[in-house]
This record gives structure tokens, C-alpha cells and sequence, in this order.
């Protein structure tokens, strides 16, 4: 039997869930959770095999990413799947850094889903295919890759701040944002803020 732990902010979601998982003969659900130290206390107490995962979990709560990251540091950490809306590049990258075994979106059909528990649980990669597609995209030869910290940088722009905010939330001078700004203009093919903006968002970059 697999275990297989809930987390997600919206409960009607989590019920939904639980009752088609609970459909299948070999996977059982055993918790929910709705944030960062619910989660931490239901895995340390059920122990699952597998965390669905999504990575909005609401406001004034981490992300799941960094949920994500909690988990997978942990002396026994169960296997994470994303099972989430998101699918732009920063969401993606963030995720898999951040330890998840594989990303799946919410529209996928159950038995895909169901598929991708038991394949996580084997220590199996699983990907949605928008979220490969998105990744081959990236790693093909003569594309031009978008660094993580470039998609910080991005990120920050479509909230609006300036350089000297940019720097002083990265840690960094403003010089040094200057030159990521002038790579970001170079690859996206723009000369513009906005266009940067525009751009990263079109290509699923960042979120709009």
C-alpha cells in the first residue's frame, strides 16, 4: 500500500483528491495538510511513502517549493509530486530544485495521476508533458537559457521595482543587476522593462 499525504490550501480540492486516490486498491491517504507546519507534523506522524504537493498554499504561507524543500530535508523524507496549476519555467526549476520527484498539473486524468503516485513512490521521475516539453526547451542546443537568477530578477520586475529595490531584496549592487537586465534584454530580444516583462510571460517564463 502506498501512503500518500495531501497537501493543498483549499479543502474542497483535498476531498476530491482523497476520494479518487482512495478509489485505488494500492494507495491509501493517510493526511492533509493546508501549509508549511501542518505538513511537517502530518509527515513525521503518518510517515507516507509520497506528498502531493501544490505550490500555491495561500497568503502569509511558504510556498510549496519551499515546503517541498523542508520535507526532502528531513532524516526519512517521503517522495514529493507536484500536483499544481503552474507551469511557466520558474515554477518548474523551483520545484525540481527545490527536491520534488516529479510535476503534474491538475487537469491531468486520474489515471495519470495514479500512474505518477506509484512511479514516485518507486523513486521514478514524472513529468506532465508541457512540464518535459518545457524542459527540453530549455536544455536544447542554441536556446537561449534564461538563468535562475535571471528569473529572479524577472520576477521582481513584473512587481514593479527599480534597481536599487531589485538589489537591495537580491543582495546584490546595483551594478550587478544593471548587467542582468542587459542579458535579460539581449536573450528575450528586447530593450524595455516592459518588454522584458512581456516577453518572460509569453514564453511561460514567469507568471503573469
Amino acid at each position: 500500500m502506498i501512503r500518500i499525504v495531501l497537501v493543498d490550501d483549499h479543502p474542497v480540492v483535498r476531498a476530491g483528491l482523497r476520494a479518487l486516490i482512495d478509489g485505488q486498491a494500492d494507495l491509501s491517504v493517510v493526511g492533509e495538510a493546508d501549509g508549511l507546519d501542518r505538513a511537517l507534523a502530518v509527515v513525521a506522524a503518518d510517515r507516507p511513502d509520497v506528498v502531493l504537493m501544490d505550490l500555491s498554499l495561500g497568503a502569509g504561507q511558504p510556498g510549496g517549493a519551499e515546503v517541498t524543500a523542508q520535507l526532502r530535508a528531513l532524516a526519512n523524507p517521503p517522495e514529493v509530486l507536484v500536483l499544481t496549476t503552474y507551469d511557466t519555467e520558474s515554477d518548474i526549476l523551483r520545484a525540481l530544485d527545490a527536491g520534488a520527484r516529479g510535476y503534474l498539473l491538475k487537469d491531468a486524468p486520474p489515471e495519470e495521476l495514479f500512474a505518477g503516485i506509484r512511479a514516485t513512490a518507486r523513486g521514478d521521475t514524472v513529468l506532465a508533458p508541457s512540464v518535459a516539453a518545457t524542459l527540453v526547451r530549455r536544455t536544447a542546443p542554441g536556446a537561449t537559457t534564461i538563468t535562475e537568477r535571471e528569473v529572479e530578477v524577472l520576477e521582481l520586475l513584473s512587481r514593479g521595482l527599480g534597481n536599487k529595490e531589485m538589489a537591495r531584496e537580491l543582495f546584490v549592487s546595483e551594478a550587478t543587476v544593471k548587467s542582468h537586465l542587459s542579458h535579460i534584454y539581449t536573450k528575450l530580444g528586447v530593450d524595455t522593462r516592459a518588454g522584458a516583462v512581456a516577453a518572460a510571460i509569453d514564453r511561460r517564463i514567469i507568471r503573469a
